[in-house]
């Protein structure tokens, strides 16, 4: 049995001498495991598409009970992000939010095309800066999961949170929540209106979901460093 499919890869693992174990977020299967079989062989084919973060149109096979790849066109490997540490820091962090997030077996259109908006801002959008960037991407990846916040007098509410705004902040929200998911990023915030909203961000993801994030831990790290 085969299955084409476009599918970001989320995590990839070193597997014996010259695999790798992929985790997948497909367009028509949600999220998916496969074996990358060879992918790390020397001029393997299916090595640029089998890179962490890397959006590429793959040819699945069963193998042994299990989905292996064949073939892997790399459409979007997100050069900026690569080229920039933080950048990339940030990148897998979306990505273990999603995987996370995504359930085996059934699409999610939406939380994958967030996490791919995720991506091409950090990639494409210079300017934006670094937390308007984070925080627009966790406020929605909670409220496509279920977990929308609650606005009630200038204060954001949720299961054991509760952040006062500014009401330019809170217009940034609801531009986040309520907005054109293509113009996700296409607001302005600074200073300490932005500090308020991205760590809220931060603690309304971490709280709502009850656990950590090696990789937000490493961006925060190069971020203070």
């Amino acid at each position: 049995m085969h299955i084409t499919t476009k599918a970001l890869v989320l995590r990839a693992v070193d597997y014996k001498e010259t695999d790798k174990i992929l985790t997948l977020f497909t367009q028509e299967r949600g999220k998916l495991s496969a074996s990358a079989r060879g992918c790390r062989k020397k001029g393997s084919a299916i090595a640029a598409g089998c890179q962490l973060l890397a959006w590429s149109e793959m040819v699945l096979y069963d193998y042994q009970g299990r989905w292996a790849v064949k073939e892997a066109a790399t459409e979007r490997l997100f050069q900026g992000v690569r080229d920039d540490i933080g950048r990339l820091a940030l990148g897998c962090y979306f990505a273990e939010v999603a995987e996370l997030l995504a359930v085996e077996g059934l699409p999610s259109a939406e939380l994958l095309s967030l996490t791919l908006n995720g991506l091409h801002a950090l990639d494409k959008m210079p300017d934006k800066p670094l937390p308007l960037v984070k925080a627009a991407f966790e406020w929605k990846a909670m409220a496509l999961a279920g977990y929308e916040p609650l606005i009630d007098s200038g204060t954001v509410h949720g299961e054991g949170v509760s952040l006062p705004l500014s009401d330019s902040a809170l217009a940034a929200l609801d531009h986040i929540l309520h907005g054109d998911p293509r113009r996700l990023f296409s607001f302005r915030l600074e200073g300490e209106d932005l500090r308020r909203l991205a760590d809220g961000a931060e603690d309304y993801l971490c709280t709502q979901l009850e656990r950590g994030f090696s990789t937000l831990d490493y961006y925060k790290n190069l971020q203070m460093g």
